[in-house]
């Protein structure tokens, strides 16, 4: 059985994205998953969230490997070639990472344009294409066993984000408690709906395809949201009046459902996986070591209130993983 892609999205950026899915492949490890993270933001911050700045000056400078990023994966389809099966950087036990690359955006392009080829005659090369980055995630979870793959995707709408959306599975979305974030789920709703209508088309229309080709189910399966945290006096207030909108705002544009009457709190919301906390504090303490804030220990300088707080989020992310793998069984 293939390993499930679970995908963390949001048309809003900001909103602790690339955090959380380093924070969740490393509690999934820990609790005996083969985790594969996959970097398809063309920022590459998750990258670099795994590697040093040298490892990264080597995997960009062309030394890492032939195929060590996701874009020379797929380059040679810019060429007269085929995809490249990947090489993947283990980066603890039970986590490996398919490094993303600043230089992905240049296959956005040739992404748009097979879009519409795929509808086509004869539609071998623009289905390779399109479904590129689905054929190189499963080279790569077959390559490492995986139980599960995350993916890491920037919060644009375009091309590049419509691949990646086919390849996967399930949808988690990252909010903030802001109009920003408010705006990108009456954004993002829709684009789902659309990309996985199109891709329908596109795939049913192809009856005896040459390779396999993902499903592009994109199923939602809930929201995170991020605490209150002080930022420049903005008052408790602004949080609350933003977050009660999100209950309601995930049903109606994301699930295309009526929200349930007097429904404001999203610890009460079923489609609400966690609150996440800001951990202002020990992020930057955890990014110097490059391990999860969970993680820490006294040799790392998490000592006194910082190692309460480490142990707190160790209690957080497993909540949070055990709610995340719950509704993918369902």
């Amino acid at each position: 059985m293939r390993a499930p892609v679970l995908t963390f999205f949001n048309n809003k950026g900001g909103v602790g994205k690339t955090s959380l899915v380093f924070h969740v492949a490393w509690m999934l490890a820990h609790q005996g998953r083969r985790v594969l993270v996959v970097d398809l933001d063309p920022q590459a911050n998750l990258t670099a969230a795994f590697l040093a700045e040298r490892e990264l000056d080597r995997l960009w400078d062309g030394n890492g490997g032939r195929a060590g990023t996701v874009y020379e994966c797929v380059r040679p389809l810019s060429e007269v070639g085929d995809l490249e099966a990947p090489e993947l950087r283990k980066c603890g036990i039970g986590v490996y990472l398919l490094c993303g690359d600043l230089a992905l955006s240049r296959f956005e392009d040739q992404l748009s344009t097979e879009w519409p080829n795929c509808l086509v005659e004869g539609p071998y090369r623009a289905f390779r294409v399109v479904s590129a980055f689905w054929q190189v995630i499963q080279l790569g979870a077959e390559k490492c066993e995986a139980d599960i793959v995350l993916v890491d995707v920037g919060p644009s709408l375009g091309a590049i984000n419509r691949s990646a959306l086919i390849a996967t599975d399930f949808v988690v979305v990252p909010l903030a408690a802001d109009i920003f974030s408010r705006q990108g789920l009456r954004n993002l709703g829709p684009t789902l709906f659309k990309w996985r209508r199109g891709w329908k088309q596109r795939r049913d229309g192809w009856s005896d395809p040459a390779f396999g080709l993902p499903d592009g189910n994109m199923q939602p399966i809930g929201y995170l949201i991020q605490q209150h945290g002080v930022r420049l006096n903005r008052p408790v207030k602004a949080y609350d009046e933003w977050v009660r909108q999100m209950p309601a705002e995930y049903s109606r544009h994301v699930l295309g459902q009526d929200p349930p009457p007097g429904l404001h709190d999203p610890r009460r919301d079923p489609n609400c996986i966690a609150t996440v906390k800001h951990y202002r504090s020990l992020i930057p303490l955890a990014q110097s070591v490059r391990k999860p804030i969970f993680d820490l220990t006294a040799a790392d300088g998490a000592l006194g209130s910082h190692a309460v707080a480490a142990n707190d989020a160790g209690r957080d992310f497993r909540d949070i993983v055990s709610a995340i793998e719950s509704r993918i069984r369902e």
